[in-house]
């Protein structure tokens, strides 16, 4: 079979397309054929290892799984002998932050890790649906929201930020986003109250306080943002801000009672998934899709990733 391989940490043109074996399904496993999968933010620093914590996961000096790939829609192909959840021909999808492997024509998963695609969703809208959305989901569970509370999504159009607009919609909030010019009707047609443009304006210079501001690309900060946050707001990034900086506002915040940070450490896939399932079901969610690439295009598309132009999620079709 074809699979993306890299067997150190390296930059996109060094990725290289090699045919493998296929793997065989362990006892409790299943074999299945990958029909799309995507490149996202946590692909990126698995190739790259970047931030250096993330040798701390993956491996120190090399990487322990060779095949890239966080996540995959496909259809079982083979099942192990103690297989109970799955027959062969159903349509599956899975996600996992320390790799699948899945960036390959075959992947092999444990039972316990794969979930039915519902019915109404495609391959490339159910790969589109796991990393972004996940992430979001883990912000959205550690917040108490209120009807008629006022929020900020910070990067409304990436993977993260366009998923978390849809699930806090729900909340009857007001919902404030920024974006770029292009995407301001994509982002109010999502669900957004008010939008800026950040080519054009500095939502931070913003007068309105919010109760919750996520900075869903992390490229602000606590300190820009808090001037922005009502009496006991909350401010939350998906990354780690300069020097790990949210991590040590977020135990100053445990003991706080004002204006703070939470670091929204990511949740089990067996909470976010099922959710996740759920609002597509309910048609309810509906992942922005970018472009797509075929795999052997595949340094292409983490090139494209890693510049930071994406809109949504870039899909490849294998």
């Amino acid at each position: 079979m074809k699979a993306a391989i890299r067997r150190k940490y390296v930059l996109p043109k060094q990725i290289k397309i090699e045919q493998i074996e296929k793997p065989s399904p362990q006892d409790h496993e299943v074999l299945i054929k990958v029909k799309a999968t995507t490149v996202n933010r946590t692909d990126c620093a698995n190739l790259t290892a970047k931030p250096f914590i993330m040798r701390f996961v993956l491996g120190l000096l090399k990487p322990r799984i060779a095949i890239l790939g966080t996540d995959f829609a496909g259809e079982v192909s083979a099942i192990g002998k103690e297989v109970k959840s799955f027959k062969i021909g159903d349509k599956v999808l899975g996600f996992n932050d320390t790799g699948l492997a899945s960036q390959a024509e075959y992947l092999t998963a444990k039972e316990s890790d794969v979930y039915l695609i519902p019915e109404n969703i495609n391959y490339q809208v159910a790969a589109a649906s796991l990393e972004g959305a996940h992430y979001a989901y883990s912000t959205l569970e550690k917040v108490d929201f209120q009807a008629g509370q006022n929020i900020l999504i910070n990067g409304a159009t990436g993977g993260i930020g366009s998923a978390f607009l849809q699930f806090v919609r729900q909340y009857d909030v007001k919902i404030t986003a920024t974006c770029n010019t292009k995407n301001v009707a994509l982002i109010k047609s999502l669900g957004a109250n008010k939008i800026y443009d950040y080519t054009k304006e500095d939502f931070t210079t913003d007068q309105e306080k919010y109760d919750f501001i996520f900075d869903a690309v992390g490229k602000s900060t606590f300190g820009k943002c808090k001037a922005l946050l009502k009496e006991k707001g909350v401010y939350t990034s998906s990354e780690l801000g300069p020097y790990a900086q949210n991590i040590f506002y977020a135990l100053i915040g445990l003991i706080s009672k004002n204006k703070k940070v939470i670091f929204p450490i990511p949740c089990k896939t067996k909470q976010s998934i099922p959710y996740i399932i759920n609002l597509l079901k309910k048609e309810k969610f509906k992942p922005v899709i970018d472009r797509a690439y075929s795999l052997e295009e595949i340094s292409d598309a983490y090139e494209y990733v890693i510049a930071g132009k994406k809109t949504g999620n870039v899909i490849i079709n294998i």
